[in-house]
């Protein structure tokens, strides 16, 4: 499918849900669905354009019924939501005057009854898809059946006579006798396709075309025979309403148009669908002009389609109607009863009450119950072309007509559950785009659908969206999900993983606010999604504590992912709060993970008035903490870069300024250290309101932290001071001093030494012991002396 195509239904529906005027999104040209159906038709034509070998003729015929099922939707839903027009009934217009033509009770009769006007859209939907298709041109004629004439001439001239041939010129000569005769074989060729088009012009509602078709293969008979088809409509004897916009341009004039025999040109046209002698078509046609129970098996035996089955049907039901309709009139009107309607007075049983209703309103009840039959007999009919029964296209249709979209939506939801599906194929894409925009077609003309189907065929829909790589799509659809589309459009920025940069995740976001939901709850949840989505297959931090000595590997996929997370909540101010607490989270785990250069380039990604957040205390108090400790690692991390720098080639005044420098590192990272251990590092009273589990992993990874880093800083610092007492002598006095703050039990430092290599504690008294003989170095016996130099 075509990457512009989901952007222009995506366009469409923009405006659509913009401007919630029912009368602008049912307007025949720029309504929802005709907009719809024309994209559709330009996609068809691009597709046709490119030729088969790069377009499925399947994708081809899903796009066309998707155009015409949207047609069909323009067609009928303007009926049923809005008021009809007020129309006087059949026996108030024969009532002020009998003489009311035939044409005029029809559309009283119509207009009386919701599923007869329904049925006629119906049916003209029918006509103008048929119209798509051109007939077959049966091409020029040079005569009323040339051939046969000059056969039948030269057997008058030869006194023979040709074999099967017929003898006579009239219509009907060649189904008179005991044995049929033929034409010769190019008029019968001729009359063979002439009669394929002139069903075809039928099927399509184009009489005046099939009745000049008729006249230029000079057959006006059968011309007349097509138009006895027209109801007897005279404008100047009509009193009813007339609908300036509904009159063709031949009823212009005040005389009359129509068939003033219809009834007895019904009667021979049934006979000739039933006559066994005529053609197949023959039949078809004067079935299609006379539809009836009658004449449905010669009419549908020419319908190979399911839409022409479909048509057959709808015919047959209008015409039915109308006919029983009219025939209940006739004791009123002079039309159907001639003078004995005008003359007699109306009979009481025709207006008295029939089982708690009016004749008509049980005529009424009584068709509707056939119509409804034979429409749900359509469900499993067999075709010989096309799509069969069971294409979605068709299905939907059929539901469209029987008023049932609420039972098509959730069968096709059922359906997208049980993976009835194939997702890989355009068919699927088509039809699923199909009913995304059916079921906000039907929200926006206040029009009930099903929640649980809604959500399911969107949910779908926006998974086509992915896999075609339209992002900037996804918001619009996902807030149609109500309360689910806080949820379902976090999961879409989850799954853009590594894929998208800052700048996309920051306009992926806001796309959110443009379509109507709350950026704030989106980027909570999508940050929050990530976090799970991440520690789902990151290793757990716990277990032996790692080593943070020597060169670390690059950060993982994964750990990114992690990392990243932070981003969403950090676009806004008004999440911040929620940013502290997600990056406390991510922090305890990289920091327990030994991830100190990952930690440390989380923290740079934060934004600086992060710091400044001082509710909850908690929170902050932790997050200073962290910044605190990167102060301090940082702080110790310089003091060896410019111990590095120290070179016997230097001069004085260069290895002044060295040890100036050198010192003062020393004393800077001594200083912070020494604040870090002395000041609760890290222990935290837990959350009240958090959960027990919740409160325990919390303090099983701060635990771990200090574990890891306490011992990690005081064995550091205490060998940075050892190492410097050559050039600055005090230094061993204060890596001596730092032992007793070690030992002091208020800071509760011993209990973060671990029986782990490098982090015992007797390690670091090993340490302290010697520095104690390296007091020693300068001379005497006592052992504290370098403490009170």
């Amino acid at each position: 499918m075509s990457e512009s195509l989901y952007a222009s239904c995506a366009q469409v529906l923009s405006v659509s849900q913009s401007n919630d005027d029912l009368k602008t999104l049912l307007d025949p040209r720029a309504g929802f669905a005709p907009r719809l159906r024309q994209l559709c038709l330009e996609q068809l034509a691009d597709l046709e354009d490119r030729g088969p070998a790069d377009v499925s003729l399947a994708e081809i015929e899903s796009l066309r019924l998707e155009s015409e099922t949207w047609a069909l939707l323009q067609a009928i839903m303007p009926l049923r939501k809005t008021a009809p027009p007020e129309y006087p009934d059949p026996r108030s217009l024969l009532a002020s005057n009998p003489y009311t033509p035939p044409a005029t009770l029809a559309q009283s009769i119509m207009n009386a009854s919701p599923l007869l006007s329904a049925l006629v859209v119906v049916r003209e939907w029918l006509h103008d898809a048929a119209s798509a298709v051109p007939p077959l041109d049966p091409g020029a004629t040079n005569g009323y059946w040339r051939f046969t004439n000059h056969v039948v001439k030269q057997n008058l001239r030869t006194g023979g006579a040709a074999g099967g041939i017929v003898s006579e010129m009239d219509p009907d000569a060649v189904n008179r006798g005991e044995q049929a005769k033929a034409l010769a074989v190019d008029d019968a060729n001729y009359e063979r396709l002439l009669l394929q088009a002139l069903f075809t012009l039928v099927r399509a509602g184009k009489l005046d075309d099939a009745i000049d078709l008729c006249r230029r293969a000079e057959q006006p008979w059968r011309a007349a025979s097509i138009n006895g088809a027209l109801l007897l409509r005279w404008k100047a004897i009509a009193s009813a309403p007339r609908d300036e916009e509904a009159e063709d341009e031949m009823d212009v004039d005040e005389g009359w148009r129509g068939n003033l025999r219809r009834k007895l040109w019904k009667t021979t046209c049934t006979r000739a669908a039933l006559n066994q002698n005529l053609s197949p078509t023959e039949r078809a046609l004067y079935a299609a002009l006379a539809p009836s129970p009658q004449t449905s098996a010669p009419l549908k035996a020419s319908c190979r389609t399911w839409s022409d089955q479909l048509w057959a049907v709808v015919s047959i039901a209008c015409e039915e109607r109308l006919a029983v309709g009219l025939a209940g009139l006739a004791s009123e009107s002079f039309w159907e009863g001639g003078v004995a309607g005008v003359e007699a007075p109306v009979p009481e049983e025709d207006v008295e009450e029939v089982d708690g209703g009016s004749r008509m309103e049980t005529e009424e009840e009584d068709w509707e119950k056939e119509v409804l039959s034979a429409l749900e007999s359509l469900s499993s009919v067999a075709v010989e072309e096309g799509p069969d029964a069971n294409d979605p296209f068709h299905v939907s249709q059929l539901h469209i007509i029987l008023d049932r979209t609420d039972q098509l939506l959730q069968a096709f939801a059922s359906s997208l559950q049980q993976g009835e599906y194939d997702t890989s194929t355009p068919q699927y894409a088509s039809m699923t785009r199909f009913f995304a925009h059916l079921c906000l077609y039907f929200q926006m003309i206040d029009i009930d659908v099903p929640p649980l189907a809604t959500q399911v065929i969107l949910e779908a829909y926006l998974q086509v969206l992915e896999a075609a790589g339209q992002r900037e799509l996804i918001a619009m659809y996902a807030g149609a999900l109500g309360d689910n589309a806080i949820e379902r459009y976090a999961m879409f920025l989850t799954s853009l993983e590594l894929s998208a940069d800052t700048a996309e995740r920051r306009l992926a976001l806001t796309r959110a606010r443009d379509h109507g939901l709350d950026m704030q709850r989106v980027a909570i949840a999508t940050a929050e999604r990530t976090i799970e989505k991440a520690f789902q297959e990151l290793p757990p931090a716990k277990g032996p504590l790692p080593s943070i000595i020597g060169m670390q590997p690059p950060a993982s996929e994964l750990e990114l992912l992690l990392l990243r997370s932070i981003e969403w909540t950090t676009f806004m101010e008004s999440t911040y709060s929620i940013a502290l607490e997600q990056a406390n989270v991510i922090l305890r785990y990289f920091l327990g993970c030994g991830r100190v250069q990952v930690a440390k380039v989380l923290l740079e990604m934060l934004p600086a008035d992060l710091s400044s957040i001082r509710e909850p205390e908690e929170f902050a108090t932790e997050h200073l903490h962290y910044r605190q400790f990167f102060v301090v690692w940082e702080s110790l991390a310089r003091v060896v870069e410019c111990q590095a720098l120290e070179s016997p080639s230097m001069n004085r005044e260069t290895r002044a300024a060295w040890l100036d420098d050198y010192k003062l590192l020393l004393r800077q990272a001594r200083e912070q250290v020494t604040k870090l251990l002395t000041n609760d590092w890290l222990i935290i009273d837990a959350e009240r309101t958090a959960s027990e589990s919740s409160i325990d992993r919390r303090r099983r990874e701060l635990v771990r932290i200090r574990q890891i880093y306490i011992p990690e800083l005081i064995i550091r610092l205490h060998a940075l001071l050892v190492a410097s007492r050559s050039k600055v002598p005090e230094n061993l006095k204060h890596a001596l001093l730092l032992a007793n703050i070690v030992a002091d039990s208020r800071h509760k430092l011993t209990e973060d030494f671990v029986s782990q290599d490098g982090r015992r504690l007797g390690d670091y008294l090993g340490a302290v012991r010697q520095a104690v003989l390296a007091g020693l170095e300068a001379g005497g016996s006592d052992p504290f002396r370098i403490v009170t130099l």
